[in-house]
C-alpha cells in the first residue's frame, strides 16, 4: 500500500486545488512521494492544456495598476465564469499583473515572455509569465490566456473597474490618463468611457481610411434614399459629424449630461485627456 495519509492528501489538495480522486491517484502512482505528485499532477494538467487550446474563453477579469508614469490594464480570460470567481484564478491574475507591470511591457507577447515575480517576495522568479498561466491554467482544468495588455503613459491616471454581477471579479476595466487637478471628473469620464465604448479619443484620431470607407457608406445610403444630388455632400457631411460623436470620446455627449460633449466637460474641469484604454472581458 502507498506511504501516504489523509493529511498528504489534504496538503497537496490546497497547494494544487486539485480533486480528490486525481490527488489520491497522483500520491499511489508517486508512492507517497508529495513532490513527485505534485510533478504527476502538474504533468496531467499540462496534458489537458494542450487539449483545450481550441477552447473559448470568454469569461474572466480585468485588472490595473499605477506604476506612476504609466498604469498597466490586463484582461485575464477562461473558459466559464465559475472559474472567474475562484480565488486561485483571482490570485493567478495579481500575480500577472504585478509580474506584467514590473516590466513595463506593452503587448500580450512582451508580457508572456517578462519574468514572473516570487511569490510574496516582489523578485523575479525562474519562470516566465506564460509558464505562470500555462501552470495555474493546468491546476484550474481550464484554458486560461491573457488575452490583452495596455499599458498608459501620461501625468495623472484615473482608473475605473466595473463588476457586471455582483458575483465576478471586474469585466469592464477603464484607465484614463489626464493633466489637471479635478480627479473626480476624470473618474467620471472614465466611467463615461466604460459605458459608450470610445475607439479615438479624437476625430482627428480616426484613421483615414476608416474615415474614407464611412464616407462611401453614408453616401451610398443616402442616395439610396433618394435624396437630392446637391444637398448631398452637407448630408454626408452630417452623418460623418453623427459617426465621429459614436467613435471619439472628445465628441460624444457626456454620460451624465447629454446637453454637452465630453469636450466641454473636460474644459471646464481644465483637464487634459491625453489617453486611454478599455477592455471588456470577452469583447
Amino acid at each position: 500500500m502507498a506511504n501516504f495519509n489523509l493529511a498528504d492528501v489534504k496538503t497537496l489538495r490546497e497547494q494544487l486545488g486539485t480533486g480528490m480522486v486525481d490527488t489520491k491517484n497522483a500520491l499511489v502512482e508517486a508512492e507517497g512521494d508529495l513532490e513527485k505528485a505534485t510533478e504527476i499532477l502538474r504533468l496531467k494538467g499540462a496534458k489537458g492544456n494542450a487539449k483545450r487550446a481550441d477552447r473559448s474563453t470568454s469569461e474572466g477579469l480585468v485588472a490595473a495598476k499605477d506604476n506612476g508614469a504609466s498604469t498597466t490594464l490586463i484582461e485575464l480570460a477562461c473558459e466559464t465564469d465559475f472559474v472567474a470567481k475562484n480565488e486561485k484564478f483571482v490570485a493567478l491574475a495579481d500575480k500577472v499583473l504585478e509580474a506584467v507591470a514590473a516590466s513595463g511591457a506593452a503587448s500580450v507577447e512582451e508580457a508572456l515572455a517578462a519574468p514572473a515575480t516570487s511569490t510574496g517576495s516582489g523578485q523575479a522568479g525562474d519562470k516566465t509569465v506564460g509558464q505562470l498561466i500555462d501552470d495555474e491554467a493546468a491546476i484550474l482544468g481550464e484554458k486560461v490566456e491573457l488575452r490583452r495588455v495596455a499599458l498608459v503613459s501620461g501625468e495623472k491616471f484615473a482608473t475605473y473597474l466595473h463588476k457586471t454581477s455582483k458575483d465576478l471579479p471586474p469585466q469592464i476595466g477603464v484607465v484614463v490618463s489626464y493633466s489637471g487637478d479635478d480627479a473626480e471628473t476624470a473618474r467620471a469620464v472614465a466611467q463615461h468611457i466604460a459605458m459608450f465604448d470610445p475607439q479615438y479619443l479624437t476625430r482627428e484620431d480616426v484613421p483615414a481610411e476608416v474615415v474614407d470607407k464611412e464616407r462611401d457608406i453614408v453616401t451610398e445610403i443616402s442616395k439610396n434614399e433618394g435624396k437630392p444630388e446637391a444637398a448631398l455632400p452637407k448630408i454626408v457631411e452630417g452623418r460623418l459629424t453623427g459617426f465621429f460623436k459614436q467613435v471619439a470620446l472628445l465628441e460624444q455627449d457626456y454620460a451624465r449630461d447629454s446637453k454637452v460633449q465630453v469636450k466641454k466637460v473636460l474644459a471646464d474641469a481644465k483637464l487634459d485627456v491625453t489617453g486611454f484604454a478599455r477592455f471588456k472581458v470577452g469583447a
